[in-house]
């Protein structure tokens, strides 16, 4: 079911090279000024909340979401339905929680939300380092996927050096988008991203309905033979397993998905560019609801290809499912050979494609800002440094992440890294999120209780994770044949949530006792601003 004709390569490959060549133009159309920060990190604030919207929502469904969801949903089945409205239930906490606020109190970085009121080096050198953790772990677990995805799409040896290629090339087109596109080129890389991924999950999702006239009952009395699971497919139990402590990994994993997944600083980061909040209200209504038809599709994509390919096709082409929905296309298009089928295969691969390099690329740019905004202009140079010169960093901090998330893909490809997507989104709800609920709604917030939050939510995830049966001791772990592990969760949330908000709490009453008159000023600062960060009153 794997095998490629010469004319569906052809036909991908030309879509590829048309996909790249119009996102590098806009990306060079729609790039700022040298010297001008605003247009860089924020393009102005001149996209309209549909645009807004649309690119928040490109820069949330990443490549892991297309793939590795529906590959869960199609071998997993009620587990996989589980993490999709998950996901969205995340962005969903974004919009009432969080986006409004975040709007009012940021700039460009998460580091200008969490300084305002707590300026200095240790707040921006904190923030840029959460930045990187939570950036680095998805950067390179898309990129060493595009290696052996892109050799899968175009059917060419699955080789190390073909893999190596393809990561070298994903790459260097991420680093390129990022430097010279800034907050606006990339929001138009992930417009084009989101309508093609829509348009054509619609149509291969209608496809499958259509093929069972419709009836979602036969759909999933299909998926639950397909699956080989049976009646086991709509229960709870197949990802993770059905013990006592398998649920309670399996609520962990929840919680962490609903907490830190919006809470990623690429995703905060889009937030910035509303002109106002009725904008980011609007920005925010469009997104949840992108991002909520999309995810109901993905259930309905993985429970077709469990129903159509079935889990023995799906787990001899990859043991995680990952390309279940290129391999229910090439299914729903005629079968190999046929005129419908080349077409189907060739949007959806494009899409994926166009989806790898827009969501590395927002990455990317996350990444490199914070290391421009808070490492170089004020944790360096202490806010000193010419627009010139700032964004000239912002440029060669692209190409140092990207070089360094390239050598790390190249290095763990032939590894099961998913793991690190899981880390990531441990650190943003560990970390991220306790440090801006605190900052945006604690006026007894302190710079001790920022800097504990930040760096013990980060820590603790960290190291549970590198000693929790994700990475060891399992057959499915990254490290199968070795058992160094003491932590019984593949997910930490759990436990490091609780720890990153307790570690918050601690730090700024121990400032209250130790330093009452910081801690007063803090307060005030908080109390000066507290009108325009909740309801945006001057």
């Amino acid at each position: 079911m794997t095998d490629f004709g010469a004319g569906t390569q052809a036909t991908v490959l030309i879509l590829f090279t048309a996909l790249v060549t119009l996102t590098l133009l806009m990306c060079v159309m729609a790039g700022p000024d040298r010297d001008d920060l605003t247009n860089f990190y924020t393009g102005y604030l001149s996209l309209t909340p549909l645009r807004n919207g649309l690119a928040i929502a490109g820069d949330y469904i990443s490549a892991a979401t297309v793939l590795s969801t529906t590959g869960i949903v199609a071998l997993a089945g009620y587990d996989g339905y589980v993490l999709a409205v998950s996901t969205a239930m995340s962005l969903v906490l974004l919009m009432f929680l969080l986006a409004e606020p975040l709007r009012n109190a940021g700039k460009f970085t998460m580091g200008d939300v969490l300084a305002r009121n707590m300026p200095g080096r240790a707040v921006r050198i904190a923030s840029c380092v959460v930045t990187l953790a939570a950036t680095l772990p998805f950067l390179v677990v898309q990129l060493s996927g595009a290696g052996s995805l892109l050799t899968f799409i175009l059917g060419i040896p699955h080789s190390a050096g073909a893999r190596t290629t393809c990561i070298v090339l994903v790459g260097s087109l991420m680093i390129i988008y990022a430097a010279i596109g800034g907050m606006r080129g990339t929001a138009l890389i992930q417009m084009i991203k989101i309508v093609l991924l829509l348009g054509t999950s619609l149509v291969v999702a209608a496809l499958v309905l259509n093929r069972f006239d419709w009836n979602p009952g036969d759909v999933l009395r299909a998926a639950q033979h397909g699956s080989g699971a049976g009646s086991a497919y709509l229960r709870q139990g197949l990802q993770l397993g059905t013990s006592a402590g398998d649920r309670l990994d399996f609520a962990s994993l929840q919680i962490t998905v609903i907490l830190g997944a919006a809470c990623l600083p690429h995703i905060t980061m889009r937030l910035y560019s509303a002109r106002d909040v009725p904008a980011v209200r609007r920005s925010m209504s469009w997104a949840v609801g992108t991002v909520t038809t999309f995810c109901l599709i993905v259930i309905i994509l993985g429970t077709g290809a469990a129903a159509l390919v079935g889990s023995r096709y799906i787990t001899a082409a990859d043991p995680h499912g990952r390309t279940s929905v290129l391999i229910l296309s090439r299914m729903l298009g005629g079968g190999p050979g046929s005129a419908g089928s080349t077409i189907l295969y060739a949007a959806v691969a494009g899409t994926v494609f166009i989806t790898l390099l827009s969501s590395v690329a927002g990455m990317t740019l996350a990444a490199a800002s914070s290391l421009a905004h808070d490492l170089f202009t004020h944790a360096a140079r202490r806010g000193q440094a010419e627009p010139r010169t700032e964004m000239t960093v912002a440029a060669w901090a692209s190409v140092v992440v990207g070089a360094a998330a390239i050598a790390l893909s190249t290095l763990v490809q032939n590894w099961d890294v998913g793991v690190l997507t899981t880390l990531a989104i441990c650190i943003g709800a560990s970390a991220v999120a306790p440090a801006l609920t605190y900052s945006l709604f604690w006026r007894g917030f302190t710079r001790t209780g920022l800097l504990a939050s930040l760096y013990s939510g980060a820590a603790s995830a960290l190291v549970l994770m590198v000693f929790s049966k994700a990475v060891s001791g399992t057959p499915a772990s990254v490290f199968p044949n070795a058992d160094f592990g003491w932590f019984p969760m593949q997910s930490t949330g759990l436990v490091s949530i609780p720890v990153g908000y307790l570690a918050g709490w601690l730090g700024s009453r121990m400032d209250h006792r130790r330093d009452a008159a910081e801690s007063q000023e803090n307060r005030r600062l908080y109390e000066e601003s507290e009108a325009r960060l909740l309801a945006a009153a001057e």
